[in-house]
């Protein structure tokens, strides 16, 4: 069995990689430090953002990020607000870039 990183571990590393690279972020919502999950919305500065959030991998038995939803900014608000209310562990991290830039898939933030 892998260890996993904390979770407030890899949202630290995910900011400064972003930011590393001029790329817009902020935690929206703080989760549980250790185990809470986390949800990236990625806005891209005309009215329209994604979320993306890690999922299993069942051909691999790993975790990858998959974009859950797509849509206007009001919308991935409003759908991350109920993943929230029913998840209070929940990390949500935004990230502000007008190409969608938001390196989930760079080698160096996997865990």
């Amino acid at each position: 069995m892998t260890a996993r990183l904390a979770s407030g571990l890899w949202v630290s590393a995910y900011l400064q990689r972003l930011q590393m690279e001029g790329i817009a972020v902020y935690i929206a919502a703080r989760g549980d430090t250790t185990a809470g999950a986390v949800m990236v919305k990625c806005a891209t500065m005309d009215g329209r953002a994604a979320c993306h959030e890690r999922v299993l991998d069942l051909s691999t038995g790993g975790r990858r990020w998959e974009k859950v939803a797509e849509g206007s900014e009001e919308e991935i608000d409003g759908l991350l607000a109920r993943s929230r209310s029913r998840d209070p562990d929940l990390w949500v991290v935004e990230v502000e870039d007008r190409m969608g830039r938001h390196l989930l898939d760079d080698p160096s933030l996997q865990d």
